[in-house]
């Protein structure tokens, strides 16, 4: 019997782990310390106390600020600077799950472990590689701050809505009906299918859009510069007004009708204004004391301008027709300015102020001539017919018993050549009678005449010596 014993005695343990692989091999009376745990060997002296150091070791998850130095993979260990339990997971101890509520990031997470942040009160999951936050999206400081599903009664059953909130006041209500809540809502006496701004916050929509369904048209007070109410824009679909300037900043300019038949356009900076329908008029009307008049008149199948009233003219009137021009009236006045001055016709010529024909006002008579040379017309009126017993303050009478034209004095001008025929009423001029004397008076000639001297019918007077 006591071989037996002896041999069993020196039969060293071999410590396997769950999976069959070998932990330790352990002699008799020795300890192996390569694990978390203390493993006996036979006829260990004192093994008593190791072993329930290591069953404390167990229950209390081997707890201390450090990790176990030599870890089994599933060994639990609670960490007690974090006051949390972790499992080695066969190269780093891991937290086993559930929130770890702490006011910074546990270290060494794994995927799907949960962290409160104590400081703010939200929810973090661990993805793997950072933790991601859960809710609620808004910090404790912040308060109520985002989308939150709501249910809100009303005369036909209880609505589901989305309220959004900003530091725990709600901003806006998107709902998908329109209804009127039956418990009052503050700044949402009505919800609309959409988004309902609150009334009481005057919020509005900011920022930019690239299309709009709808403009409120009802206000026309402009909040600034740049943001424009909009009654304050032109209507296309109905009648407007404008208390501003209105720029067209195209040569296509402005077209009116119906049929489009007026058209302002500009071309080379030249306006055109255009009646577009054929044989149709332009028409200027004026309101005279509450009474429409036609002013003037473009005729679209002639092109005559029909001028209904005065034509007053401040300026020039140039007249480019070589055609007659024709006045109906029976009298044309000039120089209805109200003052005296000459005033006649001109006719434009190449000498010096040209041709004119008009009344001498200092004079009071009618003067002509041209080159700024004129002098007076006789009128009939200035002859008196008295039968020369009196002359007249112009020199000159008429006899209404004989016709003739009597001339207190008369001078004629020594001018033209020698009268040579006989059918000729020319008056004589004294140079001319010398002549006559000269040469037929003998006051030259004192011999006979020569064949070519004169021709048939000719006096000859001789001298004698």
């Amino acid at each position: 019997m006591w071989l037996e014993d002896y041999k069993y005695k020196q039969m060293a343990y071999t410590i396997n782990k769950t999976d069959g692989s070998v932990v330790a091999t352990i002699t008799d009376g020795t300890v192996d310390n390569t694990t978390s745990v203390q493993l006996f060997g036979k006829s260990f002296s004192g093994f008593g106390e190791g072993l329930n150091e290591n069953l404390v070791k167990l229950l209390e998850n081997s707890a201390s600020t450090s990790a176990p130095t030599a870890p089994l993979t599933g060994e639990l260990w609670m960490d007690t600077a974090n006051s949390q339990l972790k499992v080695y997971d066969g190269s780093s101890f891991k937290p086993t799950g559930g929130a770890k509520s702490s006011a910074t990031a546990p270290t060494n997470p794994g995927a799907g472990d949960l962290w409160h942040d104590s400081d703010d009160d939200q929810l973090y999951v661990y993805t793997g590689s950072a933790f991601q936050l859960v809710g609620p999206v808004y910090t404790a400081g912040q308060t109520l701050s985002g989308w939150k599903i709501e249910t809100l009664a009303s005369g036909g059953g209880n609505k589901v809505v989305s309220s959004m909130y900003a530091g725990s006041t709600r901003v806006a209500i998107l709902s998908k009906e329109t209804f009127t809540p039956s418990v009052t809502q503050s700044g949402f006496a009505a919800i609309k299918a959409g988004i309902t701004l609150n009334s009481t916050l005057g919020a509005v929509f900011e920022g930019t859009n690239t299309s709009a369904a709808n403009v409120d048209v009802s206000g026309t007070s402009n909040t600034s510069s740049t943001i424009i109410a909009g009654g304050n824009f032109l209507r296309a679909d109905a009648a407007d007004t404008t208390t501003g300037a209105l720029t067209i900043d195209a040569d296509g300019g402005i077209i009116v009708g119906g049929s489009q038949e007026l058209s302002v356009t500009v071309a080379s900076n030249n306006v055109t204004i255009a009646q577009t329908s054929e044989d149709k008029d332009i028409i200027f009307t004026v309101n005279d004391a509450g009474t429409t008049k036609t002013a003037f008149t473009i005729e679209g199948a002639t092109g005559n301008v029909t001028v209904a009233g005065n034509l007053n003219v401040t300026g020039a009137y140039n007249y480019t027709s070589s055609e007659i021009v024709e006045h109906s009236d029976a009298f044309l006045k000039v120089n209805t300015g109200g003052s005296e001055a000459d005033a006649g016709l001109i006719v434009e010529t190449t000498d010096t102020d040209d041709a004119r024909l008009f009344y001498d006002v200092s004079e009071n008579f009618w003067s002509a001539g041209h080159n700024q040379s004129y002098s007076q017309i006789i009128r009939l009126a200035d002859l008196t017919d008295d039968g020369n017993a009196n002359k007249g303050t112009k020199g000159l009478t008429t006899d209404a018993g004989t016709g003739n034209l009597k001339v207190t004095t008369l001078t004629l001008a020594a001018v033209g050549s020698a009268i040579t025929s006989t059918s000729s009423t020319d008056v004589p001029t004294i140079g001319q009678v010398k002549t006559f004397v000269d040469r037929f008076a003998g006051n030259v000639n004192t011999t006979d005449p020569s064949a070519s001297d004169g021709a048939d019918g000719d006096f000859w007077f001789v001298r004698e010596a």
